[in-house]
């Protein structure tokens, strides 16, 4: 069957040897040994030639083949003393001790990982500094700036392993749905003097004491949505700080905050989103909401989208405070309708909570609400992912999704086109556009720009630098642009694609490649690179790659079957970067899921799907509703259920971004509570597993993260990516680690929320802070 595709004959050689051994031993035969030796030797030949020297695939081609060898010369002795010959025993227990020897260090290797090192980042070598140390982390991104870098160093490389458990908070919100469609925990806290501020899948906010967990207070927007439902972050604004000015380009100043001098409610606030579409504002001290703030403390975000229930528009994405503007976006689920609520974005006074300015990218030049009666443009481009503010030009920088149907555009309007999957900047104030740069054309597959921009220093060959923003995408590209100007920093090329076969469809003969970064997991599969947990998995992987179309990067859906390779989570997701400034060196987290798809023909009436967006192959085809078609997804899996790409599955990479190039690569998570079959494999074999949430960096030379498939929170040395120290965790996470210094005590904490990891069984609410053990 292999071959009818076009695939490989080792296969069906080795399938005739393995015969031929079966036979000479069941009829008393003494040439198995040799039959299979030459067979197995030519594995070998064979696995190196088609697969170089990478571990695991080199074990898939042979360590099941060479378990079978070291049997066969267990048994060689019997089968010649049964034919009456010479056993030559000592020949054959001698070459099958060798076979075990070979056998243990496959063994051990696959418990070892396996990555790419190239060079060590000069990361950990600036001590923190009176003026440079960390006061708060009080942005979803600690600083603002999306480099979830902590400039702390109490805890470092020498003294991270004697981390230990500071204190535990249960939420009392504990997340259902493993499926990735429900209810789940993705939160970044916020830390601001001695309070930590937690938002809940189910939006409750806490604050509790940063030094003891102990909870201050607590204020629930119950909600009745089922699907969709999370948060996975705050925003804080302290009305007695200095409003900060613009430095850089033509931006429009920062207004000052309207609230009276003799205000004592709500000076400092936090707000959240709303998973059913609702602003709201609360006093940080008490935890009531700022009744001078919209409504009694709360913004309908449905007004002007017509009809926008949740789950079809919710936000899952902190509100951005962008000077004395608080901004937002706003999620519409994909592939649902052609008729959907509009992705307008919109800029709100922090005080009042009065809109100041809204961009609708189906009319762009306008900045109003719509009259009474009339609505946003519908089903337009969106941004579900959390923003960037950049105070020293009071540019907001927004990453933009697609239209409401990502698999089918015949419909889609100019607008739609212009917008869609681009990194958006806007003037914080005015809301009037500064640029725009689209990172994929027509998008096809989901691809939206699906993480916060980082902002940093771009190190020009001269020796200077330029204000840049760099950012990921779900195809494992990064991309390096001017803040100023959207001007890429770095090569980005026009990539010939081809087309498919929907009729009417506005196919792009280009996509745009950035060249000029490492490209992470975005490789061209090839059917050597099919992998398995057997020879016999590998071949069903080989057999099902070479039934699909496949084209490389931006293969387009049909109503064939076609791989999408990233697939729609990526690649990249909405985890973001994380930064260190003092060595100039970038971390990058992903997942490497390819997905398969199909569309078949429907009733242009049939009823929408519920909005959700588990992998939908056991639902049957979903109808993309308003459009001719429907359509059928799943991952890129064997028969086991083990993605059919080699590993890693997952990895965390380190960027020089003075070379542009990578400085070492590892696996990132292991298949220890990974569940087949019903059961937990137990196994820490780091293959390197999907990852869904971010990495925290410090000035400790330290690069934390949680948010894989297994329970353990690790710590890596930022200059060379070696595991330093880990911790068991109750469940597992999708949150992003933040770290910070306590006001009170001057003890530096690491927390994590852990509420469950996607596609485990087992949730939990917890909220856990580790720091070093108090001196005697």
């Amino acid at each position: 069957m292999l071959i009818g595709r076009g695939g490989s004959w080792y296969y069906l050689l080795m399938g005739l040897a393995l015969i031929a051994t079966g036979i000479e031993i069941v009829r008393g035969g003494t040439k198995a040994l040799a039959i299979y030796l030459v067979a197995f030797i030519a594995t070998v030949i064979w696995a190196f030639w088609e697969a170089g020297l990478d571990f695991w695939a080199l074990h898939a081609r042979i360590f099941t083949f060479l378990c079978a060898l070291f049997l066969l010369l267990l048994i060689q002795p019997l089968i010649l003393r049964r034919a009456g010959l010479q056993a030559n025993k000592g020949v054959n227990l001698g070459a099958a001790a060798v076979a075990l020897i070979a056998i243990v260090g496959m063994t051990w290797g696959m418990f070892q990982p396996h990555g790419i090192h190239n060079s060590v980042a000069a990361t950990g070598e600036t001590p923190v500094t009176d003026v440079t140390r960390q006061v708060d982390w009080d942005h979803y991104s600690s600083d603002g700036s999306g480099g979830r870098f902590a400039a702390l160093d109490q805890i470092n490389r020498d003294n991270v392993d004697s981390l230990e458990v500071a204190w535990t908070f249960h939420t009392g919100d504990t997340p259902l749905s493993p499926t990735g469609a429900g209810f789940e925990d993705q939160q970044t806290p916020l830390q601001v003097g001695d309070s930590v501020y937690l938002c809940t899948p189910s939006n409750t906010v806490i604050s509790v004491d940063a030094d003891t967990g102990e909870e201050n207070w607590r204020h629930e927007f119950p909600t009745d949505t089922k699907t969709w439902v999370r948060c996975r972050g705050l925003a804080y604004f302290d009305a007695d700080e200095p409003v900060q000015q613009t430095t850089l380009g033509d931006a429009s100043p920062v207004p000052q905050p309207s609230l009276a001098a003799d205000a004592t409610a709500c000076r400092r606030r936090i707000f959240m989103n709303t998973i059913d579409a609702v602003l709201v504002a609360l006093d940080a001290e008490t935890g009531e909401l700022c009744q001078s703030f919209g409504d009694n403390g709360r913004v309908d975000l449905k007004a002007g989208l017509g009809d926008a229930k949740a789950p079809l528009y919710s936000l899952t994405s902190p509100p951005t405070v962008a000077g004395t503007t608080v901004a937002v976006g706003g999620r519409v689920a994909d592939n649902v309708a052609l008729d959907m609520p509009g992705g307008v974005m919109r800029g709100f006074d922090v005080i009042t909570g009065e809109m100041r300015w809204a961009f609708d990218p189906g009319n762009p030049q306008d900045r109003e609400a719509p009259a009474p009666g009339d609505n946003y443009v519908r089903s337009t481009p969106n941004v579900w992912a959390p923003m960037t503010y950049d105070p020293a030009s009071n540019i907001l920088f927004m990453p933009v999704g697609g239209a409401a149907i990502d698999l089918w555009g015949p419909e889609r309007t100019p607008e739609d086109e212009e917008y869609g999957a681009t990194m958006l900047a806007l003037d914080a104030t005015t809301g009037e556009e500064k640029w725009h740069y689209q990172t994929v054309h027509h998008d096809l597959w989901d691809y939206d720009v699906p993480m916060q921009p980082t902002l940093i220093d771009f190190p020009e060959a001269d020796g200077s630098t330029t204000p840049a923003l760099t950012f990921g995408s779900k195809v494992g590209q990064i991309f390096v642009l001017d803040r100023l100007t959207g001007e890429p920093l770095t090569d980005v090329v026009e990539q010939k694609v081809k087309p498919a076969n929907i009729p009417n469809e506005k196919y792009s003969p280009t996509q745009p490649v950035s060249v000029g970064m490492p490209q992470i997991g975005a490789e061209h599969l090839t059917e050597a690179d099919m992998w398995g947990a057997t020879p016999f998995d590998q071949l069903m992987c080989r057999y099902i790659f070479k039934g699909y179309r496949y084209d490389g990067l931006f293969t387009a859906p049909d109503t064939d079957y076609s791989l999408s390779y990233p697939g729609s989570l990526g690649g990249m997701n909405w985890g973001g970067f994380s930064y260190d400034p003092t060595s100039q060196t970038l971390y990058v987290n992903d997942m490497r899921l390819g997905l398969w798809v199909h569309m078949e023909p429907q009733d242009k009436d049939a009823a929408a799907s519920q909005g959700g967006e588990a992998v939908n192959a056991a639902m049957g085809a979903v109808p993309l509703k308003g459009t001719p078609y429907s359509v059928i997804k799943d991952r890129f899996l064997s028969p086991l259920g083990i993605p059919c790409q080699e590993p890693p599955f997952g990895s965390l990479t380190a960027i020089d971004m003075k070379t542009q190039e990578v400085n070492w690569e590892v696996p990132l998570g292991t298949i220890q509570d990974t569940v087949m079959f019903g059961t937990k494999l137990r196994m820490p074999m780091p293959v390197g597993m999907p990852t869904i949430g971010g990495s925290l960096t410090t000035q400790g030379g330290l690069t934390f993260f949680a948010a894989t498939q297994d329970y353990w929170l690790r710590a890596f040395d930022s200059a060379t990516g070696k595991e330093v120290w880990k911790t068991r965790l109750p469940v597992g996470s999708q949150g992003t680690p933040i770290s910070y210094v306590s006001p009170e005590t001057g003890k530096q904490y690491i927390l994590i929320s852990a509420g469950g990891a996607r596609q485990s069984p087992d949730r939990g609410d917890y909220v856990i802070a580790y720091a070093l053990p108090d001196s005697d």
